[in-house]
């Protein structure tokens, strides 16, 4: 880190003091492990198709095996990342917070990977792409016959199988949303991390934590429409605001 990251004593204090915190994160944390934003430009085979083209449930109904072999990639390029310093960070605030909730606009699962959810369940908003679930009936499926046909089928209803993440014109998980919002209302301070906050209904949850008086954090190397309203906002990647951050509020 070129130069270091000083925090103000109250935010320190804040965090000394709490016994609830809220993360949020978004793409950007992601992105500093190498996994490209969803909008980020396609490669390869896939340069002539723009992602909102493939991630709707009538765009696995026009050519299912199209929508599945994408999010194939998708997930071979989510194995090839490894959590940064920032995911390492979060599972240290959940190790020494009395409650932590951690929630997640991700589908890569990098938190998990990183050791977050051992204390509290990481609550995933828009899913894993890592999970596999009927297109029938939506339930999960852990494995399936490889029959060479793609997308697989359901062993227990024979639909079409396919990646559990929440596509365009879908509601996201109604416990999911619900703990989240219950959360970001109920804690003592409110970190949003990486994310542009464009996207809803998580772009909410700061805002509500903000009409609740609950402090708001935000980290972001970029501007937001956020930026200007948080309590503290912290123009930095996550990889090195969150580590100082930890060494900064227990002296490690």
């Amino acid at each position: 880190m070129e130069n270091e990251i000083v925090f103000s004593d109250q935010l320190l204090q804040q965090i000394r003091q709490a016994q609830h915190v809220v993360v949020l994160t978004g793409a950007g944390i992601s992105a500093e492990s190498g996994v490209p934003t969803f909008r980020d430009a396609q490669t390869g085979l896939w340069e002539r198709f723009r992602p909102e083209e493939l991630a709707s449930p009538e765009a696995f109904r026009r050519d299912p095996r199209l929508v599945w072999e994408w999010y194939a990639w998708r997930r071979e390029l989510v194995s090839k990342a490894s959590p940064n310093a920032g995911h390492l960070a979060l599972v240290e605030l959940e190790k020494r917070l009395p409650v932590f909730t951690l929630i997640t606009q991700n589908v890569d699962g990098l938190h998990q990977r990183a050791g977050s959810g051992v204390r509290f369940p990481v609550i995933e908003l828009h899913g894993n792409i890592q999970r596999t679930k009927c297109f029938a009936d939506c339930q999960i499926v852990d494995t399936w016959e490889e029959d060479g046909e793609l997308p697989p089928r359901c062993p227990r209803c024979a639909g079409l199988l396919r990646p559990d993440v929440v596509w365009f014109g879908e509601l996201l998980p109604a416990e999911a949303l619900s703990a989240a919002i219950a959360a970001a209302a109920g804690c003592d301070l409110f970190l949003s991390i990486g994310t542009s906050g464009l996207v809803e209904p998580a772009a909410s949850l700061p805002y509500r934590a903000l009409a609740a008086h609950i402090p708001v954090v935000e980290i972001n190397p970029h501007p937001t429409p956020l930026s200007s309203l948080a309590t503290f906002a912290i123009p930095a990647p996550a990889g090195e605001v969150l580590p100082a951050l930890v060494k900064a509020v227990w002296e490690v």
